[in-house]
């Protein structure tokens, strides 16, 4: 059973950056994911001979000329099979590996080195150093959703060059969805005959009313592709792990066997995104197809794990179908999320007795957990903690810092994405072991995971330009130890490993300026703007008038001091590389403001009005037509523990009672929509469908009372809802309790 490899010891890298010269800082070296231990050695290495372009598929005599030797060893020298060690002498370059993998990965960390090593007569000078080094999880991912836009052959094979180079080991293909069926299945042609292709996409976020774009689109993997795919990924120590959706995201299935839903159909691939009460019934039919087709996967993928979703699947179908119904009553069940349990515990027999193992979303826990399943934690890290404590093996991918979909910075100048915000030092910082796991426990925690879904991806290019650099920052999240991690040395790190994605011709985000994250008040008359870029060389430019900077525009030296009216200051900032390109803008706008007075009131009691709603939206907008379910009082902002799973809204109403004339920041977080408005000023809009997102905002309040509204809906999959608080330049925390109240 894999588990995380965690190194006994590992130097504590210092986070100072220096250039690579005699004696190499370890974290200086130009190398990424970060390795677990680097000793500095004295002098310096040149290669003897021209060294070969690409160290990775050179032939032992190549390496030999230029000075380097490859030594398989035993497990006992070096223990893990991914695992290496790498001296560099003034008298050559000695690799010691154990198993192939390790052979690889040493090779990539000495191309890294060489690429970014000074250059003597045309030849690198690599600083003398030993490096001991292997991964810290095991399960290194990625996902890549082909469901709603399909992708070439070419594009993955890319993808799967582009993971090897960062020792990303985990390919996750999401080959099944509502919009598409994308895998061939000789038993089953209509899957890719009718479920292949859909009459055409919704344009943009035209939701309702709804605009499509009147194009088909349409396209599947042959086998034989698919074998070609798997070959190629395992030549570079890749497992490609097939997801093949049950009981929900069915809908392009449905459309071509509509004798496996609940109801008579006809289906149609869907051409929205989104949720279908659509899902598979449960009959025999269904399991007789779904056995057939795993059996032609199981046959093209020889990955142990085989996932098959589980997520998102409502149960409105199964509640009014008979068939259900009386499988429930049959099999002694609670309700329609047992029957789901039941449904998975099936499928997971059956791949248990063919040596495979079940992994899926966590929606999976509900009902019951199958006793072999692997949970994939993506609506937080809550299903991965409960999967972990009860002992089963854990991928961690939760949306507030690996849903790769997310926006990178402000949508205002971002292609259209699902919604969402992650930036890259968000990825970068995230810690896959939970603190609240015993150790014993946190082995359970196989790795971590980073998700492309293809919603608003329809190229490769744009998928590349969401992959990375946020991938980068996912390499050394899995592969560095805890302690090895340090942002300053990434950011140090990362022009070089930018520069080879330019060399490649990705199409990547180039990392923008940060410190205008969000628009700012101020009591006073000026306000000064700090601006720093995680991109070693390059220079920042601004503007104040609202137009985008361009390479002309003022370059940022300084913290910029500037005068603040009550209309505002706009600065928007842009990073360009000493080559030219551009990052994308970030911009804010920075207003004086006034104190809002408090309020009289008397006779207030503890809590807010909390009106629970039942609805399926897109928005708060509608809340102030719909009847409330139920009204009660809240302590606290923050989602009940008797709110339905999905499709559901709050509204909080009362008074929030601050203790002091101060300029308050407030962070909305939430998933899906949320808002929160003091008085009649809207202070936080965060609005809209969207997984766990922050957003902020500023208001001046004198000590006392002031209404305080807010609203928020849940239409599917993950559920947040926080709110927290802090005096202008404070620390932040939870609003407290003893300030909210409101009049009976």
């Amino acid at each position: 059973m894999p588990r995380p490899a965690l190194l006994l010891a590992t130097l504590a890298l210092p986070v100072a950056l220096v250039a690579q010269g005699p004696t190499a800082s370890p974290s200086a070296i130009p190398v990424i994911p970060m390795p677990a231990e680097v000793v500095p050695a004295a002098g310096t290495w040149s290669p003897r001979a021209p060294l070969p372009a690409d160290l990775r598929t050179a032939t032992v005599a190549q390496l030999g000329a230029a000075g380097i030797r490859i030594r398989q060893v035993s497990e006992t020298t070096v223990v893990h099979p991914e695992g290496y060690r790498l001296a560099i002498a003034t008298t050559g370059v000695i690799l010691r590996h154990s198993g192939d993998a390790g052979r690889a990965y040493g090779l990539e960390t000495l191309q890294q080195l060489v690429d970014g090593a000074p250059r003597t007569d045309g030849r690198p000078v690599l600083a003398a150093m030993t490096i001991a080094d292997a991964p810290r999880f095991s399960w290194r991912g990625l996902h890549l959703d082909v469901g709603r836009h399909f992708q070439p052959v070419s594009f993955i094979k890319r993808t799967l060059d582009l993971m090897a180079l960062y020792k990303l080991n985990t390919f996750h293909w999401h080959l099944t969805e509502d919009q598409g069926w994308r895998i061939e299945i000789k038993k089953y042609p209509r899957l890719t005959e009718v479920g292949s292709c859909r009459r055409e996409t919704i344009l943009a976020k035209n939701f309702d009313p709804y605009v499509g774009d009147g194009t088909p689109h349409c396209g599947f993997y042959t086998q034989d592709e698919i074998r070609d795919v798997v070959a190629y990924a395992a030549a570079r120590h890749i497992t490609v792990v097939p997801e093949i959706e049950m009981p929900g995201h069915s809908v392009a299935a449905l459309a071509a066997y509509p004798e496996l839903a609940c109801t008579p159909g006809p289906f149609e691939v869907m051409t929205i995104w989104g949720v279908s009460d659509d899902i598979y019934c449960p009959s025999e039919a269904t399991f007789t197809f779904l056995q057939d087709v795993l059996t032609e996967v199981l046959a093209l993928f020889p990955s142990r794990f085989i996932h098959i979703g589980g997520d998102e699947a409502p149960k409105v179908r199964w509640e009014a179908s008979p068939l259900a119904q009386n499988l429930i009553k049959a099999e002694g069940l609670k309700d329609a999320h047992e029957l789901q349990s039941w449904f998975i515990r099936r499928i997971d027999r059956w791949l248990t007795a063919r040596d495979r193992r079940l992994i899926g979303w966590d929606e999976i826990l509900e009902g019951g957990l199958a006793p072999g399943a692997t949970v994939m934690s993506w609506r937080g890290i809550s299903g991965g903690i409960a999967a972990a404590m009860s002992g089963h093996d854990v991928v961690m991918t939760p949306t507030s810092h690996l849903y790769f979909d997310y926006y990178q910075g402000d949508a205002r100048f971002e292609p259209l994405a699902i919604g969402g915000l992650l930036t890259l030092d968000q990825v970068y910082r995230y810690e896959p072991v939970p603190d609240t796991l015993t150790a014993a426990q946190a082995t359970h925690i196989l790795g971590a995971q980073g998700n492309l879904w293809t919603e608003y991806l329809k190229t490769p290019a744009q998928v590349e330009y969401m992959m990375f650099p946020r991938a980068l920052a996912l390499a050394e999240l899995t592969w560095s130890p805890k302690a090895a991690r340090d942002w300053a040395s990434f950011e140090g790190r990362l022009p070089h490993a930018l520069r080879t994605l330019d060399r490649l011709g990705v199409q990547y985000r180039r990392p923008h300026a940060v410190g205008l994250e969000a628009d700012a008040l101020t009591l006073d008359a000026k306000v000064t703007v700090p601006l720093t870029v995680p991109l070693a060389g390059a220079t920042i430019r601004y503007t104040l008038d609202g137009t985008d900077p361009t390479a002309a525009s003022p370059a940022y030296t300084a913290p910029l001091r500037l005068d603040v009216t009550p209309e505002g200051v706009r600065v928007t900032a842009r990073a360009f590389t000493a080559e030219g390109a551009a990052s994308p803008p970030r911009a804010a706008t920075f207003r004086r403001t006034s104190y809002r007075d408090a309020v009289e009131v008397a006779d207030a009691v503890p809590g807010l009005r909390l009106d629970y709603l039942e609805a399926s939206l897109r928005t708060t907008a509608p809340l102030d037509t719909l009847r409330p379910v139920r009204s009660t009082v809240a302590a606290a902002i923050g989602r009940p523990s008797e709110a339905r799973a999905e499709g559901y809204a709050l509204v909080f109403e009362g008074l929030i009672t601050v203790p002091s004339n101060a300029l308050y920041e407030f962070g909305l977080a939430s998933d899906d929509g949320s808002t929160l408005r003091i008085g009649e000023t809207m202070v936080v809009d965060n609005d809209g469908l969207h997984g766990t997102e922050e957003r902020t905002g500023m208001v001046a309040l004198r000590a006392g009372a002031h209404p305080i509204t807010v609203r928020y809906f849940q239409a599917g999959g993950g559920a947040e809802l926080r709110l927290r608080v802090r005096p202008a330049g404070g620390a932040w925390q939870a609003v407290p309790a003893a300030w909210l109240s409101h009049q009976p």
